[in-house]
């Protein structure tokens, strides 16, 4: 049915109309009508109290539900304060549209105005706009086209005078949905992947996440190749449960972990960058015979040299691959001895290896702290790690049930996204507990959205590890000798400021303190459990093998 509505009113209806899941958002004066327009359409919307936490529930959200995810801002101010998190979701590839108002146009004057498609391309969106009523529906769906097809964040700006006009407008002529084509592979480069395949001894598959929705082809072509599986830090989980699977490949993998992935002769790389992490600054690949396999052609040997590679959609690739290689009569042992299979077994989680506890007056060991909180809480999780020292405790120690257990917003190497995160991973996956691990510092950089997570009644826990000091900089910079007072802070109580939102906590010392967590995680838990750990500063296992098993100096004051 045609209607002459306005430009707000039909951007909403052709994002719902288009599939969007939810919406995030802080409303202004800029997006107010559009936003509304979404709620009309039954689009769910969660108010937050900053912009930055927005968009980093969106990234978070549209990671682990899979699904185009909007986040809505006012222009200018209301923009500039998500750039951060727009980063790391463009960094991402997550299919998120950044839907947010525009100074009206020509209106230079303004204070509003900045350059916001400049500012978008700047942190590595897409930059659309709509340009007029007569447009509005067509350039709409084109910025949802980019989104969800080119599996990239794209920024959306409306000129608030343009969201004034009204024009015919048929939502009839809206698709409902989209679907995505699949690449297929060229057969001659799958025949090569087969050749290199067929005279492996040692082959280790890799998943990254653009391989999530790969698993079963490739647990198929570990059989038949004799193969280990190991995932990305970002596809961590996808082979959880599996006999021959690994956790995580790169920084986040145990010691023995790291040693079988690096007796590799082959290693075949499924929709993962070989970025520095993955590949432990290219030690796991030197020895091997490296596949890279993506649908993204810029992907291809982006971060390091590969020895072959195969464009197309690695779910299609993978059965390709076990289709051949089942032709010509293939099933080696491979990698799949007794003797491997303990080694797996054993060396595969973090939290199963030894270590001499570190006994300092008034604070718990992060290791203790953290495995205690792994054996306690049920698996059915969704675990989210900020950044910082003690990130790779949360990220690694703590397991995690499949692919939508897990979500690593860290592509643009900053702290303080992870509490935002870990609130769109919770609307995403309602029906799991939500664990979100971090810093201090990054704690008190996005503490505002604790607010949130108490109006929504989201029954997470919140582990802080606290050292009173952004502690990677510490021992990035110990063995110069440099002054850290400059990262050290008084001793905050975290958990008194975390009641004051009207969340439960509790301070943990000692591992008997960590005994009220029970308490919680029995009761109804209809608010959120902040931990306020008061943990040593000392190098973690990932920053030890970065920067070494540097001493850290005490505060001079």
């Amino acid at each position: 049915m045609r209607e002459r509505i306005t430009v707000a009113e039909i951007v909403g209806r052709v994002l719902a109309a288009e599939g969007a899941a939810h919406v995030f958002g802080v409303v202004g004066s800029g997006n107010l009508r559009m936003t509304n327009e979404l709620i009309r359409q039954q689009v769910p919307f969660t108010a937050t109290r900053h912009e930055m936490g927005a968009t980093a529930m969106a990234d978070a959200y549209a990671r682990v539900s899979e699904r185009l995810t909007v986040v809505t801002l006012h222009q200018g101010c209301g923009f500039s304060n998500a750039l951060t998190a727009v980063a790391e979701a463009a960094k991402a590839h997550t299919p998120v549209l950044v839907l947010t108002g525009d100074t009206a146009s020509g209106d230079l004057g303004s204070n509003f105005y900045v350059d916001q498609d400049a500012a978008a391309e700047a942190m590595g969106a897409k930059a659309f706009r709509v340009y007029s009523a007569k447009s509005a529906a067509r350039d709409t769906a084109r910025a949802v086209a980019a989104a969800v097809d080119g599996r990239q964040t794209v920024v959306l700006s409306v000129p608030v005078d343009i969201q004034e006009e009204k024009t015919d407008f048929d939502v009839e002529n809206i698709s409902r949905g989209r679907t995505v084509t699949r690449v297929s592979p060229d057969p001659r480069a799958l025949e090569a992947v087969v050749d290199v395949l067929e005279h492996a001894a040692r082959p280790v598959l890799v998943a990254g996440r653009g391989a999530k929705h790969s698993r079963d082809e490739i647990l198929r072509l570990g059989e038949l190749c004799g193969g280990l599986l190991v995932t990305s830090a970002g596809a961590r989980g996808l082979f959880a449960g599996e006999e021959w699977a690994l956790d995580i490949m790169g920084g986040f993998s145990t010691p023995g972990a790291a040693d079988l992935i690096a007796s590799a002769d082959v290693i075949v790389v499924f929709g993962a960058a070989l970025n520095r992490w993955t590949a432990r600054d290219g030690v796991l690949l030197q020895d091997a015979f490296v596949v890279q396999i993506d649908d993204r052609p810029a992907a291809i040997g982006l971060h390091r040299d590969v020895d072959l590679s195969l464009i197309g959609d690695t779910s299609l690739a993978a059965a390709d691959l076990v289709r051949i290689l089942r032709g010509r009569g293939v099933r080696h042992t491979g990698f799949r001895t007794d003797d491997v299979r303990e080694r797996v077994e054993r060396d595969r989680y973090w939290k199963d290896q030894p270590f001499a506890e570190r006994d300092d007056a008034g604070c718990i060991d992060p290791r203790v702290l953290t495995n205690y909180l792994d054996d306690l809480l049920p698996l059915e999780r969704v675990v989210v790690p900020d950044g910082g020292n003690a990130n790779c405790y949360p990220a690694a120690n703590l397991r995690v049930p499949d692919e939508r257990g897990y979500c690593l917003p860290f592509c643009f190497q900053a702290i303080g996204l992870g509490l935002s995160a870990c609130i769109g991973a919770a609307l995403a996956e309602p029906g799991r507990l939500p664990v979100v691990g971090t810093g201090d510092g990054s704690f008190m950089m996005g503490v505002s959205e604790l607010d949130t997570a108490v109006r929504l009644g989201l029954g997470m826990m919140i582990i802080v590890y606290n050292d009173s000091a952004y502690g990677a900089e510490i021992i990035h910079f110990a063995a110069d000798g440099d002054d850290f007072d400059l990262v050290r802070f008084p001793e905050t109580d975290i958990a008194a400021v975390a009641r004051g939102f009207g969340c439960d906590a509790i301070t943990v010392r000692r591992r008997e303190d960590l005994e009220a967590a029970t308490d919680w995680l029995e009761g109804p838990r209809s608010r959120p459990l902040v931990i306020d750990a008061k943990i040593a500063t000392f190098p973690s296992w990932n920053m030890r093998r970065m920067y070494g098993d540097v001493e850290v100096p005490a505060p001079t004051r």
